[in-house]
């Protein structure tokens, strides 16, 4: 049976994370970064990466592995080329930081590559892109993250669930979003399901023992499985190779776990952003993603399918719903939630009348 959902508006999601965040340290500029992100991916229906995430960064804070008031450096090494020392602050405001400048480089240059270091968990990769897309350019975000994936062929968790990002903007029609994982599922649907006390897939993980399994905390202690086999697996490897051994981050299974208090996290990312009138005009560039949208989701459809959506389309649509209605929650997100801000005395999250 499905938990009764509680219903919260978007912006007290946004003014509550924002007050847990300032209480622990975080500035307000920063905390605003963090809220945004995390609000937006509930927004879009990507609950695995919202603001259910916050109990777990607060831990590293008092664990003395996350530097709740770390401010990232930038260094310039070529002209399109920058790379952003997270410091070991907050995932979120480095990517920002980063992708605020590969803007910057392509609207001057065409395009602008970021690479970064030392960094953490950053949430939805799309937030990142959406960044990009606000600026009217087209971009590339990738991160590594810590092992949950065998390599194909192997049983060890080696491999990051490390999601594969993209965007670019159209005109009168939807933009392309690209945000997957390189396994069936990403890492954070099987946590949802443990907070949820819900089942999962059979054909998503196996469990300590290699065996296909529909639990989700047996599944934590075991392995993801890649997408497509060997495919998947290379596109795990491909997120190591950009995000963690070009920057200077751990990788090779060296990342650590965000829910793992023992060190720092390490994450590496790898930004880029391209000015998408390089070889025409803006006008035709946009012209060419409008008629690009209505071939994919008029083409034929196959049988007893109703409608074919373009990337990214499904969760801006889930967005306009939620803005509506709320962002749906269980009792236990919520009790987790509350516990934070009783932990340091601000008000608590407010379920609101929505969603009915």
């Amino acid at each position: 049976m499905e938990p009764q959902k509680l219903y919260v508006t978007s912006a007290n999601a946004r003014t509550f994370v924002h007050s847990v965040l300032i209480a622990n340290g975080v500035s307000s500029e920063h905390a605003t970064i963090v809220a945004d992100s995390l609000v937006l991916a509930d927004l879009r229906g990507v609950d695995s990466h919202g603001i259910n995430r916050l109990p777990s960064y607060m831990a590293r804070i008092r664990q003395g592995v996350l530097a709740a008031t770390a401010t990232p450096t930038l260094t310039q090494v070529t002209p399109v080329v920058a790379q952003v020392d997270g410091q070991n602050g907050f995932g979120f405001v480095a990517a920002q930081r980063g992708m605020a400048r590969a803007i910057e480089m392509a609207a001057e240059f065409g395009i602008g590559f970021v690479s970064v270091k030392h960094s953490n968990h950053f949430g939805m990769s799309a937030w990142v892109v959406q960044q990009a897309l606000d600026a009217g350019m087209m971009s590339l975000v990738f991160t590594n993250s810590s092992p949950a994936l065998p390599v194909w062929g192997g049983r060890e968790k080696l491999m990051g669930v490390s999601p594969i990002a993209c965007g670019a903007p159209a005109g009168v029609e939807r933009p392309f979003i690209l945000d997957m994982a390189p396994s069936v599922a990403a890492r954070g649907k099987i946590y949802k399901a443990a907070r949820r006390g819900q089942s999962i897939p059979s054909d998503w993980a196996l469990d300590a023992a290699g065996h296909p399994t529909t639990d989700p905390e047996q599944a934590l202690q075991g392995v993801m499985l890649p997408m497509g086999g060997p495919k998947g697996s290379a596109l795990a490897v491909m997120m190591d190779v950009f995000s963690g051994v070009l920057s200077g981050s751990a990788f090779a299974g060296h990342v650590t776990n965000p829910y793992d208090p023992s060190r720092p996290a390490d994450v590496g990312h790898f930004l880029v952003a391209i000015k998408p009138d390089l070889f025409m005009s803006l006008e035709d560039f946009k012209a060419r993603m409008d008629y690009l949208y209505r071939r994919v989701v008029g083409c034929d459809r196959m049988q007893d399918v109703d409608r074919i959506y373009f990337p990214g389309e499904i969760e801006q649509t889930v967005h306009d719903e939620r803005l509506r209605t709320g962002i749906p929650y269980v009792q236990a997100e919520i009790d987790a939630l509350n516990a934070e801000a009783e932990r340091v005395g601000v008000d608590k999250i407010i379920v609101s009348e929505l969603g009915r």
